[in-house]
């Protein structure tokens, strides 16, 4: 193993950070020894020494539980967060500033990588490469254009597919660990129906930004004057002028820290309740004072807010579609070639939709002759609904792919219309579980980290 891989030994975290120690000794050093002058053997006998010269291949700026956070790969990180930032137009933290903001991330990540693997959460092969293909395809690139377009702006593939694996695996394991916990009631349901009909500033729409300084879940005295102390520095740069984006850079513990910690539009009702009590007040261009949640400290800035929308009138799309699905027997252009000559026989044949539907379609709609009845906006997976959306009444899409195989999809007609009641709890519901969900999960990311071991080495340069 070279010295920059990463080092993964066993045991308790004592012995864990004995054995590390000597694995950076070892790291350290193996490059020390003599160097022979040229035409000069280095055993060469009667000859003086050249001066010994030591080599640093790589250092350990953190110990999590059985892993480590290696120099060169908090290196990569930020030179990736650089360019991140320079992309966005934001100006750049002081590098150690924004080491640190790097390093305590990666720290939660590993934590949370740790107990994914440890929990048996895995992602296959053929999953990630389907993953892979998405995120080429929402660029419009094909995999191989994507891959060179990585490698023009120096991120090496097979590192970006690690990222990805790590991601959905992190992904997994907030779902099974919170989001899947989250339970809305009834009552929850009727009285955020109330309060958001007796209410309009409920739909009050605001763009905000933030700052979270985390603290432990049982924190000292010290730790809060710490923690003040960081949030004070930060607000003092925000109000005196400074780009908020790089002020939540340099300070943010929020995994949207990177990404000026923005928010984007949210509804009151769709924010935490703190933020949604702070911003009421706020004009727009305004840093609200420090808040203080059981998670940490908080400051808001209110970027924009525009006003309450009315009862929405959502477009609603009448479809129905033929699906193959591929398989060990069905390849991906088997199934393509499947759907381009039903839809031939459609087009120029006359042949019927509803009938090919039943005979060919793999879904339980081909009874009905594939017809999916009307849908709104988030009824169907994203590759579909976007193919949908760009038919005029009547079209029939060439091939589309999607996680569930390949469809020819026609659009009947389309109409807007008033949500259903069914569908306003349904979209009440799911708003009420989002905010529970966030609070949730960043209080599970403080415990998960107040309960692993975690070893600071980044003073030691």
């Amino acid at each position: 193993m070279r010295a920059r891989d990463l080092i993964k030994v066993p045991g308790a975290a004592a012995a864990a950070a004995m054995l590390l120690c000597a694995a950076q000794a070892q790291a350290q050093t193996q490059f020390q020894g003599q160097v022979p002058r040229p035409g000069q053997a280095a055993s060469e006998p009667g000859r003086p020494r050249e001066a010994a010269r030591v080599i640093l291949v790589d250092r350990i700026v953190a110990v999590v539980g059985k892993e480590v956070v290696t120099q060169s790969e908090l290196a990569d990180r930020r030179d990736f967060a650089e360019r991140q930032l320079r992309r966005q137009g934001t100006p750049l933290p002081e590098r150690a500033q924004l080491e640190r903001q790097i390093l305590d991330r990666l720290v939660i990540d590993k934590a949370q990588l740790q107990l994914a693997r440890d929990s048996g959460i895995r992602v296959e092969e053929l999953q990630l490469d389907k993953a892979l293909e998405r995120i080429a395809e929402n660029n419009n690139l094909s995999l191989t254009g994507f891959r060179q377009m990585l490698e023009r702006d120096g991120v090496a593939f097979d590192r970006f597919r690690d990222e990805v694996r790590q991601q959905i695996q992190m992904q997994r394991l907030r779902e099974r660990e919170v989001d899947d916990r989250i339970e809305v009631t009834d009552a929850e349901i009727d009285q955020f129906l109330t309060d958001a009909k007796s209410d309009g500033s409920a739909r009050t729409e605001y763009n905000v930004a933030h700052v979270l300084v985390r603290l432990p879940e049982q924190a000292s005295p010290e730790q809060i004057e710490t923690a003040r102390k960081k949030i004070d520095r930060a607000r003092a740069e925000a109000v005196a002028g400074g780009d908020f984006a790089k002020v939540a850079a340099s300070y943010s513990d929020a995994p949207d820290a990177l990404q000026g910690g923005a928010m984007g539009w949210r509804a009151e009702d769709r924010m935490p309740e703190l933020f949604a009590k702070a911003v009421q007040g706020m004009k727009a261009g305004e840093i609200s004072s420090v808040l203080r949640s059981p998670g940490g400290f908080h400051l808001v800035k209110l970027v924009e807010r525009r006003g309450a929308a009315q009862e929405a009138q959502v477009q609603q799309t009448r479809a129905r579609h033929i699906l193959v699905r591929t398989n060990e027997v069905t390849s991906e252009n088997e199934a393509r070639r499947r759907l381009t000559d039903l839809r031939e026989r459609i087009v120029t044949g006359g042949a019927d939709f509803a009938e090919l539907a039943r005979l060919h379609s793999a879904d339980g709609s081909a009874s009905r002759g594939g017809d999916l009845d009307w849908l709104l906006p988030g009824d169907t997976v994203p590759d579909f609904e976007r193919a949908m959306d760009a038919l005029k009444p009547g079209d029939i899409s060439q091939p589309v792919k999607s996680p569930f195989g390949f469809h020819l999809i026609q659009v009947q007609e389309r109409r807007a219309a008033g949500l259903t009641v069914e569908r306003k709890r349904m979209q009440a519901r799911q708003t009420i579980k989002e905010r529970k969900s966030e609070e949730a999960y960043q209080e599970w990311l403080r415990q998960l980290r107040d309960r692993t071991y975690v070893e600071m080495r980044l003073e030691d340069k």
